[in-house]
């Protein structure tokens, strides 16, 4: 059985003309159920996290002001998105999805999440779209549990995970690892544990050949028993934010890498989708439908 955490608040209303696709969030789970990707009883609709697993990765002050909606408008700017109830209340279920998936991972090797891979939001702030860190709360989650002692977060977006890097700074528990294109947002990068920034227009074979050698490295040297995957498709050539130059198959060979290599090391992996920006929807949705196609083969 996959687990797919998904709720129809993650298609949160945004003003006309916004460059964010929400739209993504409601035609994916269409998508994987239309061509029997997955099964209704795949999906999760998850509740709002409870606010002390928030509280053990970002500030008290900043969850108040979340919560509270008092962010000023430089902080709401810096989001990206306008600020409401509702848009809290989808990022705290977006969290608990992600959290909700690793439990279910540690016993059956994978889980989703429809959208989630929220890695610019720092410990005391959000930036460009992400305003509590899914992936960190949930690797916190883990470890605070006892159920995992070492960490590997496999952030393969575009974009630099900037927040994780900050949130696990000083955290030896949990390795932060980061490719991403080197003339892309952030403009002023932070430090993950090990970070490998790629030329514009890098292709399939170069991205690929980079990935091949890095990846079995690190997990053979941390021996992680958990890894998280941010599964971005703003890798594509083809995306509006990515300045890198891969393909729909070279995403998807991607994917299968890291997913097999998982798999064949018994290593549990949550996946959340991270972004994607292209222009037609339907390269969005057909890239991130991959992610499942291939993860549907393997377990």
């Amino acid at each position: 059985m996959f687990f797919i955490a998904n709720h129809p608040i993650y298609k949160h209303p945004l003003p006309e003309g916004h460059r964010f696709p929400m739209l993504k969030y409601e035609l994916l789970p269409k998508q994987l159920l239309h061509e029997g990707t997955a099964e209704p009883t795949d999906f999760y609709s998850p509740e709002p996290i409870d606010l002390s697993l928030v509280h053990a990765v970002h500030t008290p002050t900043y969850v108040k002001a979340l919560t509270e909606l008092t962010f000023d408008a430089k902080a709401i700017r810096s989001i990206g998105f306008p600020l409401s109830a509702a848009l809290v209340e989808r990022e705290l279920r977006i969290a608990q999805g992600t959290v909700v998936g690793c439990n279910h991972a540690l016993e059956h090797g994978i889980a989703f999440n429809i959208a989630g891979g929220t890695h610019h939001a720092f410990s005391n702030r959000g930036e460009a779209f992400c305003l509590l860190n899914d992936q960190a709360i949930a690797a916190q989650y883990l470890i605070n549990q006892k159920k995992c002692h070492k960490i590997l977060i496999v952030d393969l977006d575009v974009h630099q995970g900037n927040g994780t890097a900050e949130i696990f700074r000083d955290n030896t528990e949990v390795i932060t690892f980061s490719m991403h294109g080197q003339s892309n947002y952030p403009f002023r990068k932070e430090i993950s544990d090990y970070d490998i920034p790629l030329p514009d227009k890098t292709d399939d074979s170069t991205y690929l050949a980079i990935l091949q050698e890095t990846l079995p490295e690190l997990l053979s040297l941390h021996r992680p028993d958990f890894v998280f995957y941010l599964a971005g498709v703003d890798i594509l050539g083809t995306d509006k934010l990515g300045k890198l130059g891969c393909t729909l198959e070279g995403c998807k060979a991607r994917d299968s890498y890291v997913l097999g290599l998982c798999k064949s090391l018994g290593i549990p992996v949550q996946v959340s989708m991270g972004g994607g920006y292209s222009p037609a929807i339907k390269t969005i949705i057909e890239a991130h439908a991959n992610t499942y196609r291939v993860a549907r083969g393997l377990y």
